[in-house]
This record gives structure tokens, sequence and C-alpha cells, in this order.
């Protein structure tokens, strides 16, 4: 059975809402940033911290994260709406499906929790544990 990760714009994140575009865009980002990192160290860090590319399905309201080498399968992303109490609150899903890896696993949390810091959102992980991220009183 699939697994699903999802993380929450809330009252104090950084954006209201994402589209799929700027989901990609933030993947983009952390992608350039992971490659500044491996160009300091020397070593081509950004092919081993997102081992994936972006594929799209035309009209759909979701893209994957295809493997490009055998520890890897696939990661779907998407983004939708749900209502909290009176208040519609807008997330992005992470999907692992059923036959995705130890190592998709691995690289689904780390890009959750990166997306969620970086955006100061609340993220419940595939575990059913919450982690937040943005600023509470």
């Amino acid at each position: 059975m699939s697994q699903s990760a999802y993380i929450y714009f809330v009252e104090g994140s950084a954006v209201e809402q994402l589209t799929l575009d700027g989901v990609k865009e933030q993947l983009q980002r952390y992608r350039e940033q992971t490659a500044l990192t491996g160009r300091q160290l020397g070593w081509d860090y950004a092919d081993a911290a997102f081992p994936y590319t972006i594929e799209t399905k035309e009209g759909e309201p979701w893209f994957y994260l295809k493997g490009t080498d055998s520890h890897y399968r696939y990661i779907v992303i998407g983004v939708g709406q749900t209502e909290r109490g009176d208040r519609t609150v807008h997330y992005v899903q992470v999907v692992l499906p059923d036959d995705a890896t130890h190592g998709d696993k691995g690289k689904a949390n780390e890009l959750c929790k990166y997306l969620a810091k970086h955006l100061q959102a609340e993220l419940k992980l595939f575990n059913g544990r919450t982690i937040y991220y943005n600023p509470r009183k």
C-alpha cells in the first residue's frame, strides 16, 4: 500500500499555497544548492542528493520523480487543499508508490523536510508524526 506525507501551509508559513510549478522550482533550488555544496567538496554531490528526473503527464494534477539508477524508482508529488475547521489549508502531498525502494523513502523524507523547513510549513511524515517548522505561539 502506498504511503503519503503532507506539507501543510498553515498560519505562519512563508506561503499560503504552492502550485506544481512552484514545487518544481523548489526542487530545482534544492538541486542547485546541493551542486554548490558539491563544488565546495570537489564532488558531484547534486546527482547523489537528487537522483531523479522530473516527469510530467499533460493535464494531470501531479508529477513524479523518476529514479536515475537502480536504488531509486518513483516519488509522486501533487498539490491540493483541505478544510481544517473553518479554514482552507493548502498542501503538497508526497506519495511513495507500492514499488518504491528504501532509497526512495529516505530521499522523500529528506525532500519533505527541506521543503517544509524552507517554507516554514507543518510536515506530517510517512510514519504519521508531525514536525512544525512554522512559527507557533
